[in-house]
C-alpha cells in the first residue's frame, strides 16, 4: 500500500502574488461578480487558490472555501447551500482566473471568506461576516497582523490547508505587509522539514498533529533556529510535545491561540504556558472573556469580528449574547484572567486539527442494513488529538461499515474503529452518554463485543 504523494513546494513573494491577486479579481469583475458576491473554490492548497481567494476578497468577493477531500455529494450539498455566482472546482479553471486583465484592490482584504463548520445537528453551517467598510477591514486585519508583528523580512511556511481559516489570516499579513511565502500542497513532514532546512522560515502554524510528525522526521533538523514564531491550535498539545517543541526553536517562538472558525478568543505566549501549564492564555486585545455559570465561554469582540450562520438565524441568535459569542465550549478563567478549558463542545471529535461532528457521521451510517443504533465519539490518541470511533448496535459486519462509510464520508470523518456494543450507554433520562463509549473503546471489560 502507497502512502500520499510528496506534497508540492511553491514558493512566491509579495509583488508576484499581488499582480496575480489583481488579475484574479479582473477575472472575477469580468464574470459579473461584485461585493458580497460569493466565489466556490474546492481545490487542494496552492499558490493560485491563495492569490484568487486575496483577490476576491480585496474587492469585497467572498470566497467558500471547501475541503478538497470532500466526496462530490458533499461538496455539492455545500455548494447549493452556499450558492456562489461562480464555481472552480478543477486546476484548469482556477488557473483561467490569472488570464484577465487586472484590477485594482483594495489595501486589505474587506471580507472574510466563508468557511463551513459542522453544527450539532449534523448540518454544516458557513460562517459568513459580510463586506466590511474600508475602516473595519483595516481594523481586522491590523488585529491579526500586528499582534504576530508580520512585516517584509518574514518568510511564512502554509502547511495547514486553506479552508483553515488561518491559513488564509496568516498568509495575507504576510504577503500585505510586504513577506513571502512557502506553500505546501498538503501537509508533508519531509517536505516541510525540507524547507526548514533550505528555506529559513520566520513563520508558521501547525496543529499538533504536524507538529509532531515534523518533530519525528528524520530530516527536521535539531534546532529549528531560523523561526521567530510557530503557532499551534485547532487541539489540545499534549505538554510533552509542547516542551519538546520548546527546546528545539529559540527562545519565545512557540505560541498558542484559542480560536475557531467563527472568531479568535485568546493568545498564549511560551511564558505564560510555563507559568501555567494548561492554560491557553488571555483574551486577545480588544476583547475579554467570560465564563457563566454554566462554564460556557463567551468572547466579547470587536464589531469587525462579527458573524453570522450563513441562513440560519437561528443559530446565530444561539451564538449572540449582545457583543459577545460562544463556540459553546467550556472553561474556567482564574484570578488573572488566564483561561483553561475544560472541554470542547461535547459532541464535537477534533482529528487532526480538523473538526468532525457525530451527528453527520451517525446519519450516513445508520441507513447500513443491520444497524439498528449508532453513536460517534473521539477516543484520545496519540497522533490525531482524538480518533473518530464508531459504536454500533445490531448485527452488521465491520468491513461493510467501513465500505459504507468510505462511499460517503470524506476521509477524516470516517471512524477508524468501530466497537460492537449490545446498549449504548444512557443517562436515567435517555441522554447519550459519549464520554462512557469513549473511556470504554476497546478496553478489556467492556460491555460489548469488542472493536477494531
Amino acid at each position: 500500500m502507497t502512502g500520499p504523494s510528496p506534497a508540492r513546494v511553491e514558493r512566491i513573494g509579495a509583488a508576484e502574488a499581488e499582480d496575480r491577486q489583481r488579475r484574479a479579481a479582473g477575472a472575477l469583475l469580468g464574470a459579473g461578480l461584485g461585493p458580497g458576491d460569493r466565489v466556490g473554490f474546492c481545490l487542494g492548497s496552492s499558490v493560485a487558490l491563495l492569490c484568487a481567494a486575496l483577490g476576491a476578497l480585496r474587492r469585497g468577493i467572498v470566497p467558500v472555501l471547501l475541503n478538497a477531500t470532500l466526496l462530490p455529494a458533499e461538496r455539492d450539498l455545500l455548494l447549493a447551500d452556499a450558492a456562489p455566482s461562480l464555481t472552480v472546482v478543477d486546476e484548469q479553471a482556477l488557473a483561467a482566473l490569472f488570464e484577465g486583465p487586472p484590477a485594482e484592490l483594495a489595501p486589505v482584504p474587506l471580507a472574510r471568506p466563508m468557511h463551513y463548520t459542522s453544527g450539532t445537528t449534523g448540518r454544516p453551517k458557513g460562517v459568513w461576516s459580510g463586506v466590511l467598510s474600508e475602516a473595519e477591514a483595516q481594523a481586522l486585519f491590523d488585529d491579526e497582523a500586528d499582534l504576530w508583528g508580520f512585516d517584509a523580512g518574514d518568510t511564512h511556511l502554509v502547511c495547514s490547508p486553506m479552508y483553515h481559516s488561518v491559513s488564509i489570516r496568516f498568509a495575507a499579513g504576510t504577503l500585505l505587509r510586504g513577506g513571502r511565502l512557502v506553500v505546501l500542497g498538503h501537509f508533508d513532514a519531509g517536505a516541510a522539514a525540507e524547507v526548514m532546512a533550505g528555506d529559513g522560515p520566520t513563520t508558521t502554524f501547525m496543529a499538533p498533529t504536524a507538529l509532531q510528525r515534523l518533530l519525528r522526521h528524520r530530516r527536521a533538523p535539531e534546532r529549528l533556529s531560523s523561526l521567530r514564531l510557530l503557532v499551534h491550535a485547532g487541539s489540545p498539545c499534549p505538554a510533552a510535545l509542547k516542551e519538546q517543541a520548546m527546546a528545539r526553536v529559540p527562545a519565545g517562538t512557540l505560541w498558542e491561540f484559542y480560536g475557531s472558525t467563527e472568531g479568535q478568543f485568546t493568545v498564549c505566549p511560551p511564558e505564560q504556558w510555563l507559568a501555567r501549564p494548561g492554560t491557553v492564555g488571555r483574551a486577545r486585545p480588544g476583547r475579554r472573556l467570560e465564563v457563566g455559570e454554566d462554564a460556557v465561554v463567551w468572547c466579547h469582540a470587536p464589531g469587525f469580528a462579527r458573524f453570522s450562520y450563513w441562513g440560519d438565524p437561528q443559530s446565530t441568535e444561539a451564538a449572540w449574547r449582545g457583543d459577545a459569542f460562544t463556540v459553546g465550549d467550556l472553561g474556567r478563567l482564574d484570578g488573572d484572567g488566564y483561561l483553561f478549558l475544560e472541554g470542547r463542545r461535547e459532541d464535537l471529535v477534533i482529528t487532526g486539527g480538523v473538526n468532525v461532528y457525530p451527528a453527520e457521521v451517525e446519519a450516513a451510517l445508520a441507513v447500513v442494513p443491520g444497524v439498528e443504533e449508532v453513536a460517534v465519539f473521539g477516543v484520545e490518541d496519540p497522533e490525531w488529538g482524538q480518533r473518530v470511533c464508531a459504536a454500533v448496535v445490531g448485527e452488521v459486519a465491520e468491513e461493510v461499515l467501513r465500505g459504507h462509510a468510505a462511499a460517503h464520508l470524506a476521509p477524516y470523518k470516517r471512524p477508524k474503529q468501530y466497537v460492537l456494543v449490545d446498549e449504548m450507554p444512557r443517562t436515567a433520562t435517555g441522554k447519550l452518554l459519549r464520554r462512557a463509549l469513549a473511556e470504554g473503546a476497546g478496553c478489556p471489560g467492556t460491555p460489548g463485543r469488542g472493536g477494531t
